[in-house]
């Protein structure tokens, strides 16, 4: 039972996710977690506002089975198949994150300072997490889709466009932990 709680290497969540996406490919299937939002909007009624939300949303029931699956595949296995919930996180970036306050940085899977529910509820912290999950929403409709969906689907399926939206979600992403992080922290 060791191997169930350890991280599985390389050469085997590869092959898997090559093989699902292969799967996907075959049905004519695309992956993506953020159309996701837009089914559930549909199916609650959003196509009477906007346009945008008028679709066929049985057709994307399987896409919605499959954010299920992460949602509840991430819950079994952060409560029953991991032995210790810290990071390995190396001894320089530990001592950076101490430098911003982040005392807990190697011992726990996220960080109390970042995820607590009191640190939620500070005007500053939420504000900063719902601006930063206005910035995601508005970037994954301007984009054509989210990271998993560029990222997995899109490059495997060698759509330039893709290529450039993972680049432009690298950037950003390298901006905001180097350049905005800080000064939010």
């Amino acid at each position: 039972m060791d191997w169930i709680m350890n991280p599985w290497p390389w050469y085997v969540g590869g092959p898997l996710i090559a093989l699902i996406l292969f799967l996907l490919l075959y049905f004519g299937k695309s992956f993506g977690m953020s159309s996701n939002l837009r089914t559930l909007c549909t199916i609650c009624g959003a196509g009477n506002q906007s346009d945008f939300f008028k679709l066929d949303w049985k057709k994307q029931q399987w896409n919605l089975l499959v954010a299920a699956g992460a949602i509840i595949g991430g819950w079994i296995a952060s409560t029953y198949l991991t032995a210790d919930s810290s990071v390995l996180i190396h001894k320089d970036t530990i001592a950076k994150l101490h430098q911003l306050n982040i005392k807990s940085a190697g011992k726990a899977y996220l960080p109390e300072e970042l995820f607590s529910l009191t640190n939620f509820l500070k005007p500053k912290v939420f504000s900063a997490l719902a601006l930063g999950g206005l910035f995601v929403g508005f970037g994954a409709r301007y984009a054509g889709g989210c990271t998993s969906g560029h990222a997995i689907s899109g490059l495997s399926n060698l759509q330039l466009v893709s290529l450039y939206a993972v680049i432009g979600f690298f950037i950003g992403g390298l901006f905001m932990n180097h350049f905005l992080l800080p000064y939010i922290l």
